[in-house]
């Protein structure tokens, strides 16, 4: 298991193997950086630290503009970070005033002295201080100074894509394809959030929904429109079908998230729930009646079931 730890509360050790990024969505590239940060730490019996900032640093750099969405929150990077064996997760509050310092200052206040530096494996093209200074070269200058070695991890592609969040990120929000980005993490992209009271209008219809409040305001929502979905509420796992969107028909004015649960009939209110899309299959749209939609439901719920590797019922 991960330990996640601040830059204050952090023991100095020089027995220390270091990477350095938000690494938002902890996608395959950022897994291969991983492992050789790990494979390093075990051979040098050295511990593996990855630095990390809260909150997203763009976020504080482009103040006032639209917020990056996060692919995935503090306590998910943790989570994936612990089954790729990294020893501790040290989170640095990323502010206006800690963006000023140099790259040099950072490493050398933050990294060397605080928490202690032998070895900093770091991205082909990772830059970091103040106006992205900091680099590769930079970084084995400052190491050849204070005693540390810099080692490189390559780019990571998949086919002719270079993947990174922003290309996950966007075939999210501009497609919904979740299947792309979930081949660019090396999982399925998912959510989680809280079931809160709807308008109840689904059970009326015969396809009753939790209506999900998501848990971080920040992490990102796909694209608007249906998708098949795993579901994983109250210690067990579901198979069902997503509406994301303002349900024209009934004239919905905010967004909303909905899930009908295949099979499913429990209460679930204030229940932590976790959707994993698995393929958007339309557009939300608007029906001219009741029956319409009902109709449009049924095909989506045996579509759903198709992909989702299940036999209709």
């Amino acid at each position: 298991m991960t330990k996640i730890t601040t830059i204050e509360d952090i023991e100095w050790d020089v027995r220390s193997v270091v990477t350095v990024g938000t690494f938002d969505g902890i996608h395959k590239g950022h897994q291969a950086l991983m492992h050789r940060l790990v494979q390093t730490a075990k051979r040098e019996d050295a511990r593996s630290i990855v630095v990390s900032f809260d909150p997203h640093p763009r976020s504080i750099i482009h103040a006032g503009a639209d917020g990056i969405r996060l692919l995935t929150t503090l306590k998910e990077r943790n989570s994936v970070l612990s089954q790729l064996g990294v020893d501790l997760l040290c989170v640095i509050p990323f502010t206006r005033d800690f963006s000023l310092q140099s790259a040099e200052e950072f490493v050398v206040n933050s990294l060397v002295k605080t928490i202690g530096l032998s070895h900093f494996v770091i991205g082909y093209d990772h830059h970091f201080g103040k106006n992205r200074d900091g680099n590769a070269i930079l970084l084995q200058q400052i190491g050849k100074e204070h005693g540390f070695d810099v080692e490189i991890v390559s780019k990571k592609e998949m086919g002719d894509t270079t993947i990174s969040s922003t290309t996950i990120r966007n075939a999210l929000e501009q497609n919904g394809d979740v299947v792309f980005a979930a081949q660019l993490l090396g999982r399925s992209y998912s959510f989680e959030g809280i079931v809160i009271h709807g308008d109840e209008r689904g059970r009326t219809i015969g396809f009753p929904t939790a209506n999900i409040r998501p848990d971080n305001p920040d992490k990102l929502i796909p694209k608007e429109g249906i998708y098949a979905v795993r579901v994983s509420v109250m210690g067990d796992a579901f198979l069902g079908m997503m509406n994301i969107g303002h349900r024209p028909t009934f004239d919905g004015k905010q967004q909303s998230i909905e899930v009908n649960i295949f099979d499913f009939e429990k209460s679930i209110y204030g229940q932590n729930i976790r959707i994993e899309p698995v393929q958007r299959i339309r557009d939300e749209k608007k029906f001219t009646n009741i029956d319409a939609l009902k109709s449009q439901l049924h095909q989506d719920r045996e579509e759903c079931l198709r992909i989702l590797g299940r036999a209709s019922i």
